[in-house]
C-alpha cells in the first residue's frame, strides 16, 4: 500500500432518478478521522452509513463534504380542494347576507387559485423514489472517495520522494558528526593543556596521573557514540516505513522526536567547533523531515 498524503480534493457529479449531485470532498491534516458533513434536508439519515463508508478509505485527516442536490424537474403542484370548497362556501355566506347591499362580481377563478393555501407544492414522493435517490448519493459518495484517495496517494508519492532525499542528507551529516567526533578527544587534550598552561602560575602543578584522569572524564563526557549510534539506527528505521507506505505518519513523526532528543544530546556534548556546527545543521534538517512528515497520513 503506498503512502498517502492527509490532503487533497475530490469532486464528483451525476444526474439520476429525476435529481442532479454534487459532492465536494477537502481534506487537511488532523490528528485523527474528522468529517465535517454538510447535507441537503431529506438526507440526514445517509450521515451513519457516509461516516462508515469514510472510515474503510481514510485513517487520518480533516475532511469537509458538502453535498448539493437539485431537482432536474419542478415539484408537482397540487389543489387542496378542500380549502377551496370552504372558500366558495363561504363566499356564498356573504353574497347571500350582503344581497342588495353590495353589488359584487361573481369569484374568478384565477382569483380562488391566488389564495394562500389553495395551490399547494406536492414534496411528499413515495418511499420507493426517496431510497433510490439516497443509494444513488451514497454511490457517488464512493466515487468522490475514490477520486479523494487518489488524490492524497498522488501527493502522497511527491512527499515520499521528498523525504527520502531528506533521510539521505540525514545520514551525510551523521556521518560528517561521526567524522568530527574522531577528533574530539585531541581537540579536549589541547584545551586542557591550554587551561593548565595557563593556571600554572596560580596552582601547583598537576601531575601526569591526574592530568591523565582528567583527561579520560572529560573525554567520557564529551563521548557521542551511542547517540551516533541511535541516530543511524532511527534514521535506518526510517528508511524502512517509508518503504513499507501505508498510514506511517504518526510512527515518522515519533522517529523524529526521538531524532531531535539525540542530535539536541549531541551538540550538547560537542566539544569541537566542527561538531557543534554539523549537530545544528543536523537539527535543522531533522525539523525539515518533520514538517514534511506531519502531512502523512
Amino acid at each position: 500500500m503506498a503512502i498517502s498524503s492527509m490532503t487533497g480534493f475530490a469532486r464528483a457529479e451525476g444526474a439520476a432518478d429525476g435529481i442532479s449531485w454534487v459532492w465536494e470532498l477537502k481534506s487537511v491534516n488532523s490528528r485523527a478521522l474528522d468529517l465535517r458533513l454538510r447535507l441537503p434536508p431529506g438526507f440526514d439519515a445517509l450521515e451513519a452509513q457516509l461516516r462508515a463508508l469514510l472510515a474503510r478509505r481514510v485513517r487520518r485527516g480533516n475532511i469537509s463534504a458538502t453535498l448539493a442536490v437539485n431537482r432536474l424537474m419542478p415539484p408537482a403542484v397540487r389543489v387542496n380542494r378542500e380549502v377551496l370548497t370552504q372558500i366558495v362556501a363561504l363566499l356564498g355566506e356573504l353574497a347571500g347576507e350582503l344581497s342588495g347591499k353590495i353589488e359584487a362580481a361573481p369569484p374568478r377563478l384565477d382569483g380562488l387559485i391566488g389564495l394562500r393555501g389553495v395551490i399547494e407544492t406536492a414534496e411528499d414522493e413515495p418511499e420507493s423514489v426517496v431510497e433510490t435517490r439516497r443509494a444513488t448519493i451514497l454511490d457517488g459518495w464512493s466515487l468522490a472517495l475514490d477520486r479523494l484517495v487518489a488524490a492524497r496517494t498522488e501527493e502522497g508519492a511527491r512527499l515520499a520522494a521528498m523525504l527520502s532525499d531528506q533521510r539521505r542528507e540525514l545520514v551525510v551529516l551523521v556521518e560528517a558528526a561521526a567524522g568530527s567526533a574522531a577528533a574530539q578527544p585531541e581537540a579536549i587534550r589541547a584545551r586542557l593543556e591550554t587551561l593548565l598552561a595557563e593556571l600554572a602560575g596560580l596552582a601547583p602543578t598537576m601531575s601526569a596521573d591526574r592530568v591523565a584522569q582528567e583527561l579520560a572524564m572529560l573525554v567520557t563526557r564529551a563521548d557521542v557514540r551511542e547517540e551516533l549510534d541511535r541516530l543511524r539506527a532511527h534514521i535506518a528505521q526510517a528508511g524502512d516505513l517509508l518503504e513499507r507506505g501505508e498510514a506511517v505518519g504518526r510512527q515518522l513523526d515519533f522517529l523524529c522526536q526521538e531524532l531531535n532528543r539525540e542530535a539536541n544530546t549531541l551538540c550538547s556534548k560537542s566539544a569541537d567547533i566542527e561538531l557543534t556546527r554539523t549537530g545544528l545543521a543536523l537539527k535543522a534538517a531533522i525539523e525539515q523531515f518533520r514538517e514534511q512528515v506531519q502531512n502523512l497520513e
